[in-house]
């Protein structure tokens, strides 16, 4: 993405403007398998884990993430994709945009859920997550990694794992993917 760059943001309706790039390709990955190897040192065995990534920006990081876990631990972790649209409680400011599909095939009663999104910002978008959670069972702990966390949070939530904190203004915009961390604005 180039610095003039403009593209669809992932809820769609709004379109991002690139300023500059903050992580490129290769920061990502690194950050990706520096998290999966925190989860696995914090969570002595995978057996009871379960990574739910959140739809839509959160679903390529967990993808990874299990890929990641595999490869270094050669645990199979199940993975799941939540939509939380009909659960925020902002949806007069944030009208629902396009809902995408929760899979979720596990009963999650007493197993460690590791949350993963892109972006972390006010907090209400996990806040929505624990409320659709609750409908697939009730977990021991909830963990949540996070690629970027930047700031300015509105409810009291704080990332287990963190790729970067990048602490913006609340006029900018934080676009995260697998191909890089772009700072910029949304129109």
């Amino acid at each position: 993405m180039s610095s003039t760059s403009e593209r669809q943001t992932p809820n769609g309706g709004l379109t991002f403007f690139a300023k500059s790039q903050l992580l490129s390709t290769d920061d990502v990955a690194r950050g990706l398998k520096r998290m999966a190897h925190e989860i696995i040192e914090r969570n002595q065995s995978l057996e009871d884990v379960v990574i739910i990534g959140l739809q839509t920006g959160g679903k390529p990081f967990a993808e990874k993430i299990v890929g990641l876990l595999r490869d270094i631990s050669t645990s199979e972790v199940p993975l799941g994709m939540l939509d939380v649209s009909f659960y925020r409680d902002d949806l007069s400011v944030h009208p629902v945009a396009k809902s995408a599909q929760t899979i979720i095939d596990e009963d999650l009663t007493g197993k460690t859920v590791i949350l993963v999104d892109d972006v972390l910002y006010t907090g209400r978008t996990i806040r929505a997550s624990f409320n659709a959670l609750s409908d697939y069972g009730r977990p021991k702990a909830i963990q949540l990694c996070v690629m970027v966390d930047r700031g300015h949070r509105e409810l009291p939530i704080r990332p287990d794992f963190v790729g970067k904190n990048l602490p913006t203004s609340e006029a900018e915009a934080i676009v995260a993917n697998l191909e890089g961390v772009w700072i910029g604005e949304k129109k």
